[in-house]
């Protein structure tokens, strides 16, 4: 995997978080295609989507940087892992962190926090998100590692 300061430096124009994300997971670098998803303290699309086949991608959530619960857990990382995703940028907070370090699987997050989230099924998957002011849209290139989280528009041909 290329490193997210050498795309910065070939694609200057290129999305980069603009805040520093903390590493959950096992894996630190880790890329593919995102997958959007924008909930608020509903993890009900990530939990869905935790039971699909990732093939590679990545799950991007804008939960609207609430730190007031997790949207985030063991159990939905072990499902992305066996599915095949290749990690997840939660806009929010992760739980069970202990486990999570455990876990091959890319996992970047604001922080953590030991509450669950209600689910009321809410949150809408496949749209444009932004989050810190860079928009990312399905099928755009995440690209994340110790400096970072880097976003290529899909058609960069990376």
């Amino acid at each position: 995997m290329e490193k997210t300061t050498d795309l910065s430096d070939r694609y200057p124009d290129a999305g980069i978080l603009p805040f520093e994300l903390r590493n959950f997971g096992k894996s630190v670098q880790f890329s593919g295609p995102a997958v959007t998803v924008k909930c608020f303290e509903d993890n009900s699309r990530i939990k869905e989507l935790s039971q699909t086949p990732g093939n590679g991608k990545v799950l991007v959530v804008d939960g609207g940087g609430s730190t007031r619960c997790a949207l985030f857990g063991d159990i939905i990382a072990i499902d992305l892992q066996k599915n095949g995703w290749a990690g997840a940028v939660i806009f929010g907070c992760v739980r069970d962190a202990a486990v999570l370090a455990s876990v091959p699987l890319g996992i970047k997050a604001l922080g953590s926090h030991p509450r669950k989230t209600i689910k009321q099924n809410e949150g809408q998957v496949g749209g444009r998100i932004v989050i810190g002011g860079v928009a990312i849209n399905a099928g755009d290139q995440i690209h994340a590692d110790e400096d970072g989280v880097v976003v290529l528009p899909a058609i960069s041909g990376t």
